[in-house]
């Protein structure tokens, strides 16, 4: 049995374990441990099981075979320890960009030490130092999606989960950018939730997963998550990102390095 530690309230935990879980293990059904309302969504869930509960008291429960830890070593709030892990589990981390300096104090004193860490982009030197076990770099791929209509010509879309508030800062840099290329562009906004206060000339659609949208669009706009910036690696030269403040992620890191892997790139793209 497999169980995902996916904690954290927005989409990108579950986006990233789905991949993970394409990629690494074929899709083999797993059990999620998150506490995220997206995984209410069958698209986002898919054939895998959703469990809430103490970590530590789950673990000891199930006997997992393996446990995979997304993003957080210790767990979102350094609930997870080495007690959490039943004996004879295999561990996993998934690491990607932390602000380290700021999560560190959360580690409890008695960390989980990984069987294995794979490396979803390139670390901080002090978080780097800090992994266990073997360690080598991973690639995710998503799992086959449907095929969605294509967007009307000269559309941009504009992608987020939300809260309501950074959506509409989205919009507004869309809307800024196109006017300092002198277009006016259809406005497509993918979102789970359509805000109530949403303007009457941008179109809102609920796709799960959004990218096959990217081949249409003209221009992408998106913030810096770890999913948004992967998975529009292949259309860097019309991707757009406004990075936002978060607790742990680093998103401004990440959109600095990709802009100018952006750049270095031939046509703008990469992947």
């Amino acid at each position: 049995m497999i169980v995902c530690y996916a904690q954290g309230g927005g989409l990108g935990h579950l986006t990233r374990i789905r991949a993970y879980l394409h990629t690494v293990h074929a899709g083999e059904p797993a059990t999620l441990l998150t506490t995220s309302p997206f995984a209410a969504d069958p698209r986002v869930l898919g054939p895998h099981r959703l469990l809430h509960g103490d970590p530590a008291t789950v673990l000891h429960e199930l006997k997992p075979s393996l446990l995979v830890v997304d993003a957080f070593p210790g767990g979102l709030t350094g609930e997870l320890t080495a007690g959490s892990v039943p004996p004879g589990t295999n561990t996993v981390h998934l690491a990607r960009l932390l602000r380290w300096d700021a999560y560190r104090p959360l580690l409890p004193q008695t960390p989980i030490r990984f069987d294995r860490t794979w490396l979803l982009e390139d670390l901080e030197p002090a978080h780097r130092a800090h992994l266990t076990g073997e360690t080598a770099p991973l690639t995710l791929t998503d799992p086959p999606a449907p095929a969605l209509p294509d967007l009307a010509p000269d559309s941009w879309l504009v992608l987020h989960s939300g809260p309501a508030s950074e959506i509409h800062e989205l919009l507004s840099y869309a809307r800024e950018c196109a006017e300092a290329e002198r277009l006016q562009p259809r406005l497509v906004l993918a979102a789970p939730v359509r805000p109530a206060d949403l303007p009457a000339d941008v179109e809102h659609v609920d796709p799960y997963p959004a990218w096959p949208l990217f081949f249409s669009a003209a221009r992408i706009v998106t913030a810096a998550g770890f999913n948004a910036v992967r998975q529009t690696a292949r259309w860097r030269s019309k991707h757009l990102m406004l990075p936002f403040p978060r607790r742990w992620d680093d998103q401004f890191t990440r959109a600095a390095r990709a802009r100018v892997t952006g750049r270095r790139s031939p046509g703008g793209e990469v992947g």
